[in-house]
């Protein structure tokens, strides 16, 4: 007898089973969804110094792909359009000015005789503004980088909960490896929020120019081509992704013959140099600003010069005390030096100049569940990325420069 009833115990629980697992896997509308469904992460591609033309040489079909599937823009930088202050200020949401990289090379007179350079990963040049990978492992939401300048950078005693060092020796397919291997994991490790950081594109871009050539296509395809894994590798793995591909600025071409000599102007012992290229920083020395204001505030040919209290409202810089006294804006495509590079012996590219000139205009594109598709919006600042990676991984983002609104037509409800 206890064991007949027994077995109409195991039959009847057998039975509602059935039924609770019918029940679960069939929705209203008869569609049948995948019993381990993945939510969307967000992976945030920067491809350095890709310029929005770049898309339409016909050499770049991934991303083509993506673009017909979502959304396009053109995207202002912001000035300096230079790699490090760029890359802060898509992370952060907040100008050089606000979040303290004013640019690839800085002072800080706090810190007398030390000069910020690009390897630099003390905490103090980089703790005026929190990227949003502290701000989402702060909410809980599992963050990795493959790359991105101030990464490796602990803030607040926190880091992404995946980083690596950058090493320019590692390769792209290795780096997008990397982010596969992430993707792999189970729900608990899986990082919601993921960076990667290609940086070819810029290098080819500044030895070779922006204009059609074999090898800046080489490295443009060869980009692409890495792009298109990362799409095959997350279809094979059924993980939705929001795919945010941008770049840090544009690329203007340059020629050895486009060069203003400081020499010229001011003997290099009169005044401190705190950075040169595709512009100049200046610094007095023993606090003498009548020298160099003498020398440089003058009218210059396809150069001009202001104090850091009048640099034009129109660059939105100069407000932070870690801006050089001086700074100098050579004309778009003419570059400043004390001593010409040996390396810059033909046409070449730069960056660094008015982030409104047409060939500093940064890209976007954005394709994924979160997005609506074949559309392009209208250019806006590259203040508002944040904004955008804050809504797609569910986090409450800090006060910043930038908001959501440029994105309105773009996301879906």
């Amino acid at each position: 007898m206890i064991r007949i009833l027994l077995q109409a115990i195991a039959a009847c629980a057998l039975l509602a089973g059935c039924a609770a697992s019918q029940t679960a896997v069939v929705a209203s509308d008869g569609a049948v969804p995948a019993q381990n469904a993945r939510e969307p992460v967000t992976l945030l591609i920067s491809i350095d110094g890709f310029r929005p033309d770049y898309l339409d040489r016909g050499i770049t079909p991934h991303l083509s792909a993506l673009a017909t599937s979502g959304v396009v823009a053109d995207m202002r930088s912001s000035f300096p359009t230079k790699t490090f202050p760029n890359h802060w200020t898509l992370v952060t949401g907040k100008r050089p000015d606000n979040h303290g990289i004013v640019g690839n090379s800085m002072e800080d007179v706090a810190r007398p005789g030390e000069k910020f350079t690009m390897a630099n990963k003390d905490p103090f040049w980089w703790n005026q503004a929190e990227p949003i990978w502290i701000t989402a492992e702060k909410q809980g939401v599992r963050t990795a980088t493959m790359f991105w300048p101030g990464s490796e950078v602990e803030l607040d005693g926190t880091r992404p909960s995946d980083w690596w060092p950058f090493s320019q020796a590692l390769s792209n397919d290795r780096r997008v490896n990397a982010v596969v291997d992430w993707m792999r994991r189970p729900a608990a490790t899986r990082p919601q929020l993921v960076t990667l950081y290609f940086d070819s594109v810029d290098t080819a871009g500044h030895f070779f120019g922006p204009a059609p050539s074999e090898k800046l296509h080489a490295a443009i395809s060869a980009v692409d081509k890495n792009i298109g894994t990362l799409i095959e590798q997350f279809a094979a793995l059924d993980q939705p992704v929001n795919f945010v591909i941008t770049s840090d600025h544009g690329m203007a071409e340059t020629h050895p013959d486009r060069v203003i000599y400081l020499d010229t102007i001011l003997p290099r012992d009169q005044y401190r140099l705190v950075v040169d290229g595709n512009y100049a920083g200046i610094e007095p020395l023993a606090d003498d600003m009548t020298t160099i204001s003498s020398a440089f505030l003058k009218p210059h040919e396809n150069m001009e010069c202001w104090k850091r209290e009048d640099i034009p409202a129109r660059f939105q810089y100069g407000k932070n005390p870690r801006v050089p006294s001086i700074i100098c804006l050579p004309t778009t495509g003419w570059v400043v030096y004390q001593d010409k590079p040996e390396w810059m012996t033909g046409i070449g590219g730069g960056h660094g100049y008015d982030h409104l000139h047409p060939d500093m205009i940064a890209f976007f594109l954005a394709s994924g569940p979160g997005f609506v598709g074949d559309i392009k919006i209208e250019t806006f600042d590259n203040v508002d990325i944040y904004s955008l990676l804050a809504h797609l991984i569910g986090v409450k983002p800090n006060q910043s420069d930038g908001d959501l609104s440029s994105f309105e037509q773009a996301l879906k409800p």
